[in-house]
């Protein structure tokens, strides 16, 4: 049974730093491709930045990439997104989920292979 796990998410000021991880369990992350995702209120879920399996591919939303930075420790099977020069725009509820393919496109994740969410908000 596949399990994620997110955590790291909190309040932070305009132009601060988060890191946030996503803890799996159930199988290995040399299988999925990993990605990052969030939904702020009222605006559908987008993709943020995606790890290929073997990890030497990555992609990333417009909007993040040169703020963003997705990485993995297959080691503690657990994924990772840094996140800096933070706007309020970001602000939204992160999940990260298992694709069977990279990068990441939702049709290609299950129903049950979700996090339940972690909240970024970015005010001052």
């Amino acid at each position: 049974q596949l399990q994620l796990v997110e955590s790291g998410g909190g309040l932070v000021q305009p132009g601060g730093s988060l890191r946030l991880s996503c803890a799996v369990s159930g199988f290995t992350l040399d299988y999925y491709a990993i990605g990052w995702f969030r939904q702020a209120p009222g605006k559908e879920r987008e993709g943020v930045a995606c790890i290929s399996k073997s990890g030497d591919r990555t992609n990333y939303l417009d909007s993040v990439k040169d703020r963003f930075t997705i990485s993995k420790d297959n080691a503690k099977n657990t994924v990772f997104l840094q996140m800096s020069n933070l706007k309020p725009e970001d602000t939204a509820v992160y999940y990260c989920a298992a694709a069977m393919s990279f990068p990441c496109p939702l049709r290609y994740i299950g129903a049950n292979s979700w996090g339940q969410g972690t909240q970024v908000t970015v005010s001052s």
